[in-house]
């Protein structure tokens, strides 16, 4: 069987949480079915590291697909033409975007809707493209994969779908997320920290991530605080602007805020692990990768009581309204000051993220797959 892979989010030092999903899951799947000629389909030069195996075979398309004319010539143009040039009997697209009118069975993974929610998180531009198209590609998809249970309801209810035609495909965590010993965290404190206990938020910093709720609550909470704790901001800037801004603005503490940009995999790992805890009070999420990844370097986890991530936390996070700025400083407060409390939320973070894995997601996209083969 030759599967086409919309591959265009494979980008050496730049995978994000779907680039993740598609390289974790991507590369045990061609290994683990040989039989099978899988067809990467890039927009740009590609790194030979993501041509896990013999049976994958590289193509470059036209154009680089970063703007919402070029994803449309890109996906309905030129993925169109490689799907007929090599006999392609499936196609998977794991960024929520395919190309209509093709008669190839096609699955679409779609982590999330956000969009359909908020209107002021993307760009004008993207924001009519994601509108106008993301029905389109769910309701055109052969089947859809999603990662939690959350967005197959809301996919379902928001665009019309019959939940059967979803298969629900969990994220998993980075290898390199394990706890620290004390010496390791101390060394990652004095680099980021000046020597101090620090919160970390971890995210590409866009509006419904609800950085502006944290730094207010992070300010609250440094009214009580007598050792110098820190808030490590760690993801690239894309907002500012609006109640972020201003929440930052009035901060009284600000100097205790730590903005780290963008880090490395290894870097982030030895932040995460080093942090009294992970604060994630955000407003949606499909999934929420960094709470599964704080269980595994064995960090506390507050986060927000809505959308994904209580089925992702389970019990092993303080849940909070990401809208309760007093309950996140009191979670931020609870978990800087009670030891007992850190250990149980570690304890039940260690049960929590056996639920989780990258192998098991190679196996249920793998499943999805067969489904989509068979009812296309």
């Amino acid at each position: 069987m030759n599967i086409a892979v919309n591959t265009r989010l494979l980008l050496t030092g730049k995978l994000d949480g779907i680039g993740w999903f598609t390289a974790e899951s991507l590369q045990r799947i061609v290994l683990a079915h040989p039989e099978h000629e899988f067809y990467f389909l890039f927009d740009r030069k590609y790194d030979s590291r993501f041509i896990y195996a013999q049976n994958v075979h590289p193509v470059i398309l036209w154009p680089p697909a970063r703007h919402p004319i070029l994803w449309y010539i890109f996906f309905q143009r030129s993925v169109r033409h490689a799907l007929k040039r090599y006999k392609i009997d499936l196609f998977l697209s794991p960024d929520g975007y395919m190309t209509l009118g093709t008669k190839v069975p096609t699955l679409t993974v779609i982590h999330d809707i956000n969009f359909e929610h908020s209107k002021d998180n993307l760009r004008p531009s993207h924001q009519r493209y994601m509108t106008y198209f993301s029905p389109q590609f769910a309701r055109y998809s052969t089947r859809i994969a999603t990662v939690s249970e959350f967005s197959k309801k809301d996919i379902a209810e928001t665009y019309h779908i019959d939940p059967e035609k979803i298969d629900v495909v969990y994220d998993g965590a980075h290898a390199g997320y394990r706890p620290l010993d004390e010496a390791e965290k101390q060394l990652t404190r004095d680099r980021y920290a000046d020597g101090h206990r620090y919160f970390i938020f971890i995210s590409t910093i866009i509006k419904r991530k609800n950085l502006a709720t944290l730094l207010t609550a992070f300010d609250r909470f440094k009214q009580q605080d007598n050792e110098g704790m820190k808030l490590v901001v760690v993801g690239h800037r894309v907002w500012w602007k609006d109640e972020l801004k201003q929440a930052y603005d009035q901060m009284q503490h600000k100097a205790d805020v730590v903005f780290v940009g963008r880090a490395e995999p290894d870097a982030l790992a030895r932040l995460l692990a080093s942090a009294t805890a992970l604060a994630y009070p955000s407003f949606y999420e499909g999934f929420g990768i960094p709470i599964l990844e704080a269980f595994h370097a064995e960090t506390p986890v507050i986060t927000s009581n809505c959308t994904s991530m209580p089925e992702v936390a389970g019990e092993a996070a303080l849940l909070v309204s990401p809208t309760d700025v007093d309950g996140l400083a009191d979670a931020l407060s609870r978990t800087a000051s009670d030891s007992a409390l850190c250990h149980q939320l570690v304890e039940k973070g260690r049960e929590q993220r056996k639920l989780f894995s990258w192998d098991a997601t190679a196996e249920k996209l793998w499943e999805s797959m067969m489904k989509t083969m068979q009812e296309g």
